[in-house]
Parts: structure tokens; C-alpha cells; sequence
């Protein structure tokens, strides 16, 4: 039953790619989820994907304004003259923003506020105006609002295109002056970069890529088309090729989707689908991303504690062990520990009985202990190996502590608990040159005692 409606949905796929009309929207959505991917991780390292709003609502009074004066000359409404009055009412917007920044001296914040807000309310002016002139009922410029993909022609997919193929260029020649502009504008700055034309060319391209826009998703959404996509990506990759690739992909693939659909579903509006899409697929990065995934954050983080828990084991095994005088002289000497009860690294370490049992368990399975089920617990050679090196890692940090600031006993032991998991190893060859320069005594004596005071007690 699965697989016959998955057969179905295929074989209405394939119907609805048979018409035309459906193809020839597909191809200029996609084409222009893969500008909009592009263009969106330069915004977002460049923390100015507000920009793309502000040029967006910036384009809606040229696209009014070219329609006035289309009917004003007597001619009909035309794309062409529409996308270039939304160019040129776009590109003003963009450098309003340019100047209050950088000549005004306005935050970018503010900057943003006062373009969106008044080219975008004389936007909404200049419709009121159109909508009373005879035929303005019928223009379809709200369109230019929320989208309407299904209008696109194959002139539209040329544009599409053609603004996939400038944007692919312009980072193919100026990506690594885009690179620096956006990781450290000042350094850019300092060696001469002009940051400014570099800002320039960036808002060009969002303005380019934003009228291509309008009539798949609209001004209003044009913004998500812009930003979603990189955004969804910094949750896989920290290169920033792999950036590039993964924003690209992600946008194509969410107005291909969305684009799909809309048009297998009639009645839904393609801009607000291709939105949603690209909304699914930001949760699912949101969630499983390799590199700032949550589900994946949370599992490295687990993965963490546990390893730094398993070497509190053995260090605090040790330390049992070395109470007892068991520990052999010399390391090369090492056998399978004395049997010890769990219940004295209870006393150490403050934990569960239960967590300790499965603490045993898991280093059991490293051949790093001897425990099966019993209320003793054994160190294999290796365990014993780890566990006088985690050992003397500890205790030549706790020294470092004692020596070098005001910690008492308990503090530098807690202290040295945290910082021992990070230190580089020529950190830790640096301490032990200058703490413990004796080669014959590998592991320093503790501060506390044989007899170390448990956790709950030493505060």
C-alpha cells in the first residue's frame, strides 16, 4: 500500500512536469534559489540580511511609478519597464541605506528602519493611486507583494539566468575581496580594499537578484529567499566553499519544492509554499546539522562528559590505589591492579553508585577495567597507563594553581578538574619542565594526601 502511493505521487510528478508552463516555472524558481543562496551567505557574514527586506520593499514605488508613466505614454503594461523602475527605485533604496550609514553616521539598524519604512509606505501610496486611474482595478501589480510564479515566461527564466550567472561570476572574480569585506572590514579597510564599492557591488547584486524575485515569491517574502537558505547551511559546514554549495542547493531545491507544490495543489500561493519549504528544510538542519546541529551538539556534548567522567574514574581509581600503596614504582612495571571496592570512588568523586557502575561498565568494554557485576573493580595495564596520566596531568595543574594564585587546596583540585580536558600537550610539557623537572618521578605527590577528601565535604 506504501509503495503504491509512492508509485502514484511519482507518476503525478511526472504529469505535471509534462506541461510547459509547470517546467518553464520550475527552472527560473530554481535558478533563482540559487542567486538568492548565493547572495544570502555574503548578508549573513556580513550581518546585513536586513538589507535584502529593506531593497525589497524599496523596489514596490519604481514598480508603481513605472507603471504611471507606461500608461501615461500611452503604451501597456509592460515586465520589462516594471523590473527596470523596480531596479532603479531598488538601487536608490540600497544606496539611501550606503549613505545614512556611512555619511550620516546612523546605525545600520536605524538606517534600515527609515529606507523599509518610507520607500515601502510610498510604495503603498503610489498603488492607492493606481487602483483609481481607469483599468488600475486590473493591473495585477499586488502580484509584485506576495508573487505569483505561476505568470513567469520563458523571458522571465532568461532573467532568472542571467542573474544565476552574474551572481556565479561576481563570487567566482571578487570572492576572496568579498571574503575579507566580510570576515574583517576593518583589515580590508587597513590594506587598502575599497570596502566601500565592495559594499556597493553586494547591494547591486541583492538588487538584482531581489527583481528577479519579486514575481516568484514577492517583495515581502524575497527577504526569507535571501536569508533562510545560508542560514540553514551555517548548520552544516564552517568552510566557506561549502558554505557557497550548501546555501545554493538548499535554495534551489526549496523553490523547486515549493514550486512543485503549488502546482500539484492549485489554490496554494507559490511564494508562501517556497517559504515554507525552505522553513522545512532550516528545521532539519536546525536539528541534524553536523556542525551546529542540536541533535548532534547534544550527542559531542554527551560524548564529552562521558570521556571526561570515564577519566575522573581512572584518575580517582588511581589515587585509591595509590592509598593502598599498590601502584608499582615503575610504570613499565604495570599489571592488572588490586581489586578495590566501588564505594571508595563514591567517597571520591560524590557520584551515584549507579553512575559508577556504568562508568565501569563502559571502560570495561575499553579494556581499561576489570568489573563484572561484582562491588569490585580492577585497572587492566592500560587502565593503569591512562589513569597515572590523567594523574599527572591534574596534579601538575593543581601545583600550577597552589603556586601561582591564591587557591586553596579544594579550589585548585576543582579548578584543575575543568582545565586539564583542554590544555595542548606542549602546554602540559611546558608544566611539567617547570613543575616536576625530575624524569624518575612522573607523577607529582597530591597536595591533599593519600587520603583525599571527598566532594561534598573539601567546599
Amino acid at each position: 500500500m506504501f509503495l503504491q502511493r509512492w508509485a502514484s505521487q511519482i507518476e503525478q510528478l511526472f504529469e505535471l512536469l509534462r506541461d510547459y508552463n509547470v517546467r518553464i516555472v520550475l527552472l527560473g524558481t530554481t535558478l533563482l534559489g540559487v542567486a538568492a543562496g548565493l547572495i544570502g551567505v555574503y548578508l549573513l557574514l556580513r550581518r546585513r540580511v536586513l538589507i535584502g527586506d529593506a531593497i525589497s520593499h524599496a523596489t514596490l514605488p519604481g514598480v508603481a511609478l513605472a507603471y504611471l508613466w507606461s500608461t501615461s505614454h500611452g503604451q501597456e503594461k509592460s515586465l520589462g519597464v516594471l523590473l527596470c523602475g523596480a531596479a532603479i527605485s531598488g538601487a536608490l533604496g540600497g544606496i539611501a541605506v550606503l549613505l545614512l550609514r556611512h555619511v550620516a553616521k546612523l546605525r545600520e539598524d536605524a538606517a534600515l528602519g527609515i529606507v523599509l519604512s518610507v520607500f515601502f509606505g510610498a510604495g503603498v501610496a503610489l498603488l492607492t493611486v493606481v487602483q483609481r486611474i481607469p483599468g488600475g482595478e486590473s493591473t495585477g501589480l499586488e502580484a509584485y507583494i506576495y508573487g505569483k510564479a505561476a505568470a513567469m515566461t520563458p523571458q522571465d527564466v532568461w532573467l532568472s539566468a542571467t542573474a544565476s550567472l552574474v551572481v556565479l561570476l561576481t563570487v567566482g572574480l571578487a570572492g576572496k575581496e568579498l571574503r575579507i569585506m566580510c570576515f574583517d572590514a576593518q583589515l580590508a579597510r587597513s590594506q587598502g580594499w575599497p570596502v566601500l564599492s565592495l559594499d556597493g557591488l553586494l547591494i547591486g547584486l541583492v538588487v538584482g537578484v531581489t527583481i528577479i524575485g519579486l514575481q516568484a515569491v514577492g517583495l515581502i517574502l524575497m527577504i526569507a529567499l535571501l536569508v533562510v537558505p545560508a542560514s540553514s547551511a551555517r548548520f552544516w559546514t564552517h568552510n566557506l566553499n561549502a558554505l557557497l554549495v550548501i546555501s545554493a542547493l538548499l535554495g534551489a531545491v526549496s523553490c523547486a519544492s515549493g514550486t512543485l507544490l503549488s502546482a500539484a495543489y492549485a489554490g496554494l500561493p507559490s511564494g508562501a509554499i517556497i517559504v515554507l519549504c525552505g522553513c522545512f528544510l532550516f528545521m532539519i538542519s536546525f536539528v541534524f546539522g553536523t556542525q551546529r546541529g542540536v541533535l548532534w551538539r547534544q550527542t559531542r556534548i554527551w560524548a564529552l562528559r562521558r570521556e571526561q567522567d570515564q577519566q575522573h574514574f581512572l584518575r580517582a581509581a588511581y589515587e585509591v590505589l595509590e592509598a593502598r600503596g599498590a601502584v608499582p614504582d615503575n610504570p613499565a612495571e604495570l599489571r592488572t591492579s588490586q581489586a578495590f571496592p566501588l564505594t571508595a570512588l563514591q567517597h571520591r568523586r560524590d557520584w551515584s553508585l549507579g553512575h559508577i557502575r556504568r562508568l565501569a561498565r563502559q571502560l570495561t568494554a575499553a579494556n581499561l577495567v576489570v568489573y563484572s557485576g561484582e562491588p569490585t573493580v580492577q585497572l587492566t595495564p592500560r587502565g593503569l597507563l591512562q589513569a597515572l596520566a590523567s594523574v599527572r596531568d591534574h596534579r601538575l595543574l593543581e601545583k600550577y594553581m597552589l603556586s601561582e594564585t591564591e587557591a586553596g587546596v579544594g579550589e585548585a583540585d576543582r579548578e584543575a578538574d575543568y582545565l586539564e580536558h583542554g590544555l595542548q600537550p606542549e602546554h602540559l610539557a611546558e608544566l611539567s619542565g617547570t613543575l616536576a623537572p625530575d624524569p624518575t618521578k612522573p607523577v607529582l605527590p597530591s597536595p591533599h594526601g593519600l587520603e583525599i577528601p571527598s566532594r561534598d565535604t573539601e567546599s
